[in-house]
């Protein structure tokens, strides 16, 4: 029997059994045993959804990671064609040699391409690039009983963009074509500062985020009175001259599950005023690998174990530019006040280019997220939480969520209606049956 799959925050506990999938033209007969025998399933990449998204409805998954082939590629263009089960390492590790990067990333590489076009991820440079789908040419799209569609904005444009960021509902992704971006270096010319407190945030991203092709900030959340909003800011750019090298350091790893989570108020916030001091007063430059500027977590394999067995929950919302700082204030006090902080707590800002998906979580504003340890008063906390995304306008991320309700689900995305049409009714997720029954 295979080991059972989870999401990456192992919250819920809903131990997900697999049909693996190994070629294209056994895809139709994978998905119909599976119809067949539990009546609905869901793509399952290779597990980086944090939430329930990624899990079925029928906890019976299509595990699409061993469709893993490069079908095409045009180096002259930057052009690559593969399987939905292509992981974004995978696709650096052919093209960083030959001078292309990915136009958007998230935090993990290890997330796969049909991953990256169903939760339509974003990254460090959305107010550049926008998302991920933006880069999406076309793909090919399995509905049960049909034929393979070609989607793209000419090619079946309704199923296109309900696709993009789809969260795997309105079909299977077989393969898909992406446009890269070209590169000289495979380094990171980067510039760092800590600043005091929030507002010093929002006056270095409004004078260095237009300058930058990325942009990120780490916060410490437990922080109060004059210093609550302190962080770090973080921009860069690739370098214009360097080697061509794929990151090859190796990796680490959490061997085991503890029993407990291993992250508790007081080793958050020793590391949280660590974290901020050891960082530069004054801008300093430096010229640094893409994976450690890109994936720093990469580098620890299994670091979700580190929250131990009842796993933890990451929020993350957008907040509206007209209110972004004075909502991200009401946030920051109730999780210090809560004592709940988050020693991964990332804030960025977005920017005005739309997706071309139907669910895209970014709008121009901030983006705030945080891992916290499974535990009862989470729910406390993040009905507060969620009271000021709310009240402000904005809303959460669908790919990262294991507790929004119903009501504000619907309201933060009104176009999951035409979604729900166009959803294939084979294909069901806890996530959506939770937001939509």
């Amino acid at each position: 029997m295979s080991t059972p799959l989870h999401s990456w925050g192992r919250y819920p506990a809903a131990p997900q059994s697999a049909q693996a999938c190994h070629w294209r033209e056994g895809l139709a007969a994978d998905l119909d045993g599976i119809v067949r025998t539990q009546g609905s399933t869901l793509p399952y990449g290779n597990g980086r959804s944090y939430g329930d998204s990624c899990l079925a409805a029928s906890d019976r998954v299509l595990h699409m990671r061993t469709l893993d082939r490069f079908i095409r590629v045009d180096w002259q263009q930057g052009l690559v064609l593969a399987e939905a089960g292509v992981t974004l390492a995978e696709i650096l590790a052919l093209a960083i040699p030959r001078g292309w990067f990915l136009p958007v990333t998230p935090g993990t590489q290890y997330a796969t391409l049909g991953g990256a076009i169903g939760n339509d991820v974003h990254g460090k440079n959305h107010h550049v690039r926008g998302t991920f789908g933006n880069h999406v040419l076309r793909f090919g799209l399995l509905r049960h009983g049909q034929e393979l569609l070609s989607c793209s904005l000419a090619e079946h444009p309704e199923l296109f963009a309900a696709t993009i960021g789809g969260l795997g509902l309105t079909g299977v992704i077989a393969w898909a074509e992406i446009r890269l971006i070209p590169i000289r270096s495979s380094q990171i010319d980067r510039s760092v500062v800590r600043f005091g407190e929030l507002g010093e945030f929002f006056a270095l991203s409004a004078e260095l985020d237009h300058r930058h092709e990325y942009s990120v900030a780490w916060i410490d959340c437990l922080a109060r009175g004059r210093q609550a909003g302190r962080g770090v800011f973080i921009v860069g750019d690739h370098a214009r001259y360097g080697r061509l090298e794929v990151d090859e350091r190796s990796r680490l790893q959490v061997p085991l599950t503890p029993p407990v989570s291993l992250i508790n108020n007081l080793s958050l916030r020793a590391f949280n005023a660590a974290y901020w001091r050891v960082h530069p007063g004054r801008r300093t430059a430096a010229r640094v690998g893409y994976a450690p500027f890109f994936y720093p977590l990469d580098r620890l394999l299994h670091w979700n174990r580190i929250y131990g067995r009842r796993g933890f929950q990451q929020y993350q919302c957008v907040l509206p530019d007209a209110v972004a700082e004075v909502a991200l204030r009401e946030l920051l006090d109730a999780i210090a006040v809560s004592g709940q902080g988050s020693f991964l707590a990332v804030l960025k800002r977005c920017g005005a280019i739309a997706s071309p998906g139907l669910l895209s979580f970014p709008l121009p504003g901030a983006s705030l997220a945080l891992d916290f340890p499974q535990q009862a008063d989470l729910e406390r906390l993040f009905a507060r939480l969620d009271a000021i995304v709310h009240e402000a306008g904005g809303r959460l991320y669908p790919a990262k969520d294991a507790h929004m309700s119903a009501a504000d689900f619907r309201r933060a995305y009104p176009a999951w209606e035409r979604l729900e049409a166009l959803r294939d009714p084979v294909l069901n997720s806890r996530f959506w049956k939770r937001v939509t029954t």
